[in-house]
């Protein structure tokens, strides 16, 4: 079999078991506390205080951006780029207008990193998430989505994701996903997964924050207004 295809299935499977865990361990916290809706009750969502920030973003118009993929990942950075641009020229609208998170999940996880974890593990990211650098065709060692000089080779067009976080817009990055890739990077390594999950986490990119899964927070922006874009 395939070693990167090995490779991507483990990774699966270890974000399924994070998964699992989570059931476990909130499941039967939540049954116990469920209570049967009042006829005629209008549902509203629970809040809670780790997901308080999704309110302290200003602004009067509200996107969130799903990311899976390298080239999702790149194409958002793009998209959220048009949406301050159109915004400003056509409505007047500044950047504190706009509330804009682009969420890094599954294989776009690694590119909410910087480049001093591209430079150290550059090369098993880039195996990982099936990338590479297109001027070399070779693995990349610095975080391509933040870097000048690629233009229409990259999905993002030139738009940095530091560009995008000088104006305000924010990156919510997987935790889960970023325990699985450090299991994934320390293995062949002979390394410890839970020191460098330490490391990726002190290396996200500007305006970067974590969060429980990238799935949670596509949820939670929507409870609080946030349209969402998938960008696959």
């Amino acid at each position: 079999m395939d070693k990167q295809l090995t490779e991507r299935r483990s990774f699966f499977m270890k974000l399924q078991m994070g998964a699992a865990g989570i059931a476990a361990a909130f499941g039967a916290s939540a049954i116990a506390q469920a209570k049967p809706a009042k006829s005629g009750a209008r549902w509203e969502p629970a809040r809670h205080e780790k997901d308080a920030w999704y309110a302290e973003i200003p602004g009067k118009h509200r996107f969130i951006f799903d990311t899976t993929t390298p080239h999702g990942f790149g194409e958002a950075l793009m998209f959220a780029n048009n949406f301050v641009i159109a915004n400003k020229n056509e409505y007047g609208l500044e950047n504190t207008d706009l509330a804009l998170i682009i969420v890094a999940r599954h294989m776009s996880t690694p590119f909410a990193y910087n480049d001093a974890i591209w430079a150290k593990y550059g090369a098993r990211l880039s195996s990982l998430a099936s990338f590479e650098d297109p001027k070399g065709k070779a693995p990349a060692m610095k975080n391509l989505f933040n870097a000048s000089g690629y233009g229409g080779q990259l999905p993002n067009r030139g738009v940095t994701v530091d560009q995008l976080a000088k104006q305000g817009v924010h990156f919510a990055v997987c935790s889960m996903a970023t325990r699985a890739l450090s299991d994934m990077v320390a293995q062949p390594l002979g390394a410890d997964g839970a020191a460098i999950n330490g490391e990726l986490v002190a290396n996200l990119v500007s305006n970067a924050r974590m969060v429980p899964a990238g799935i949670v927070a596509v949820n939670r922006a929507q409870e609080y207004g946030y349209s969402l874009v998938v960008s696959a």
